[in-house]
């Protein structure tokens, strides 16, 4: 077997799209006489200051012979989008098995997952290995390619998503996609099929807003029901189309800390006592600050994730909370929270047993005392709080959700879910 990874042919601006590349790639592979036995789309830590947008490497997995991959793929860098300077895009061959990819290599895709890594070391690991490695530019797509090359040995929970491409003269105007057929295949297909459309704004998610080729992307738990998903939406002519397996949705760039050991450009999943009220500040964007292990961490849920942000705001001083996110700029930028223990009363001034009146301070340390019945109680009194949360876990809406992050339809989860559609 061969395994071919590939990484940051993509531009910002100028569009194209890595899973393109690698659907490009696969074709060519085809007409020269090899097999193709799965296509892997690859989310990498989020964190990532050069990212396009959603950080993925792909890697094509085939029977051809590593040389002639290593030719077919010097022609797909050249379609890459060099003019933009970000754009560095390299590539790695490995003559192995997806799954006997030496374990450094391995260890190498699960830290690319979860935190930043130099160009220099994925040079370094993948000439030490003996993989074949070429690039454009400064190669700083290396780093994505080789842990595309350990992504399948590395992991093993994966998902779906089945790509429509656009035709070529079309790519970089409007997209003519029926929304009206795309909220029906979501509402046919869901659960197995997930962040098709978002239900409360409407907004067809699988329909990206970029120059890329891409027309729509239907991710999901099964590729029949994902191409099935997709067979039914109505839109403009398809060039091209490819199913691949892909870490998205599985939550796996978070890292379980406490809160005193999280450090930026990592997503965590930490929890702590909230320590100060929710804010909403300038923008609508909230934030509450939670405290444990000797240490404070901020967390915010900014304005896109809508909904959300009444889900933060109800939380209370005193309430225990698992918080996920990336950690950047020291505040975790929440995208779901899971509620452990919430405060369910809140000290009051008591009541007079006789008639009903709220009772006075008798003094300091003296309690509290009626004037006009002269009855008294020795402090305050616990009164029950009406929450409008419940235990269990909360995430931001798919229009806000995050490639690599875990909807909680999934299932999975250590206490009850509230899915956001």
């Amino acid at each position: 077997m061969t395994v071919v990874g590939l990484d940051d042919t993509d531009s910002r601006e100028r569009g194209m799209c890595t899973t393109y590349a690698a659907a490009t790639l696969a074709a060519s592979i085809r007409d020269a006489g090899g097999t193709v036995e799965r296509l892997l789309l690859v989310r990498l830590n989020p964190a990532v200051e050069h990212k396009t947008r959603g950080n993925a490497a792909l890697a094509v997995h085939t029977d051809l012979d590593a040389d002639a991959a290593r030719t077919l793929v010097e022609d797909v860098l050249d379609m890459a989008e060099t003019d933009d300077p970000r754009t560095n895009p390299g590539a790695v061959v490995a003559d192995c098995d997806p799954d006997a990819v030496p374990p450094q290599v391995e260890t190498f895709a699960r830290e690319a997952i979860q935190s930043i890594q130099a160009p220099t070391a994925a040079t370094t690991l993948a000439d030490v290995v003996g993989f074949a490695r070429c690039q454009r530019g400064n190669g700083r797509g290396l780093v994505g390619a080789l842990a595309a090359v350990g992504a399948w040995a590395a992991l093993s929970d994966w998902t779906y998503e089945h790509i429509a491409y656009r035709e070529r003269e079309r790519w970089g105007t409007e997209r003519t996609v029926d929304t009206e057929s795309v909220r029906a295949a979501a509402d046919e297909h869901y659960p197995t099929v997930w962040d098709t459309v978002d239900r409360e704004s409407g907004y067809p998610v699988c329909v990206p807003r970029t120059p890329c080729p891409i027309l729509y992307g239907i991710r999901g738990d099964d590729p029949g029901a994902c191409r099935a998903a997709a067979d039914a939406i109505e839109s403009e002519p398809i060039a091209r189309r490819a199913t691949f397996v892909t870490n998205q949705g599985t939550d796996v760039h978070l890292q379980d800390a406490p809160l005193d050991a999280v450090e930026a450009d990592s997503a965590y999943r930490v929890t702590g006592d909230v320590a100060v009220a929710p804010e909403t500040r300038a923008g609508g964007h909230v934030f509450v600050t939670l405290e444990g292990d000797g240490a404070t961490l901020d967390c915010a849920a900014f304005e896109p994730t809508k909904g959300f942000r009444d889900r933060v705001r109800s939380l209370r001083v005193g309430d225990r909370v698992t918080a996920c996110g990336e950690v950047s700029d020291g505040t975790l930028k929440l995208e779901k929270f899971a509620v452990r223990d919430l405060v369910r009363t809140e000290p009051v001034t008591p009541d007079c047993p006789d008639c009903g009146r709220s009772m006075k301070s008798a003094g300091r340390t003296q309690g509290y005392r009626c004037r006009d019945c002269g009855t008294s109680a020795d402090g305050k009194v616990d009164r029950p709080v009406e929450r409008a949360l419940e235990r269990g876990w909360y995430e931001v809406p798919p229009v806000a959700r995050r490639h690599i992050a875990k909807p909680l339809v999934r299932g999975g989860f250590d206490a009850p879910t509230h899915p956001a559609r």
